[in-house]
């Protein structure tokens, strides 16, 4: 059985050390690099699982390398950061991290957050291999196989394992109201006001996505309830 790869990208070398250690003893394989430089050169000389990225990173900054990475990868990114505001939060998930972790951390938390979204990552990867099929909406196809979304126009549009996972739970509920209490399950986060804030930030980078000049994303908000896929959805 192979353990999951995580890159450590923390720039302090306590906690890089100690990440590390937990990590290994907890299942994981990890390769702790402590520059943008490393970790470029990881992710281009071996696939990782997931990404632990420190956005105080020396050589660039953390924010703007996790966007750097998101636009390249779809590989899961958990960013952590000292002093984090509600604001640091949001720009982390709106820069395409899947998940946000305040310093000091727990490094118990950090790997609990990492099964989280590797197991999303397989949770995506067995619904296109339960389905094997295509789903259509407004000129959209999303094939389950490929895990790949074709806009209206037939271009490829590029989605993380937590979107392509928030778009196929909305197809399999098309037209029904989706609690806020379903999105954190499939987020793996338990219910704070912070989580939630995290649910909207990936609906609304979701919505963002799925909007075309043609038609608006089909993503309806139900005040204090949830959301829900409006568009008629046809499998083939």
């Amino acid at each position: 059985m192979n353990h999951p790869l995580i890159l450590v990208a923390e720039r302090q070398m306590e906690l890089r050390q100690d990440l590390h250690a937990f990590l290994e003893q907890s299942g994981f394989r990890t390769l702790p690099v402590s520059s943008a430089r490393d970790v470029w050169d990881a992710i281009t000389a071996e696939p990782v699982d997931a990404l632990v990225l420190d956005a105080g990173l020396r050589g660039a900054d953390g924010m703007d390398l996790c966007g750097g990475v998101r636009a390249r990868s779809d590989v899961p990114i958990i960013l952590v950061g000292a002093n984090s505001t509600e604001v640091d939060r949001v720009v982390g998930l709106e820069l395409g991290a899947d998940d946000f972790i305040a310093k000091p951390y727990s490094t118990r938390e950090v790997a609990a957050r990492l099964r989280a979204v590797l197991r999303r990552g397989r949770s995506a990867r067995a619904l296109g291999q339960r389905h094997q099929t295509e789903a259509h909406f407004e000129g959209w196809v999303v094939d389950f196989a490929r895990r790949e979304v074709r806009d209206p126009d037939g271009a490829p549009v590029d989605f993380t394992a937590a979107e392509f996972s928030l778009l196929s739970l909305f197809l399999d509920n098309a037209r029904s109201v989706v609690a806020r209490a379903r999105l954190l399950e499939l987020n793996g986060t338990r219910e704070t006001p912070s989580s939630d804030r995290s649910v909207d930030v990936l609906v609304s980078r979701l919505r963002r996505k799925l909007n075309h000049p043609t038609r608006a994303a089909p993503i309806v908000t139900v005040r204090g309830i949830g959301y829900m896929f409006s568009a008629i959805v046809e499998r083939r």
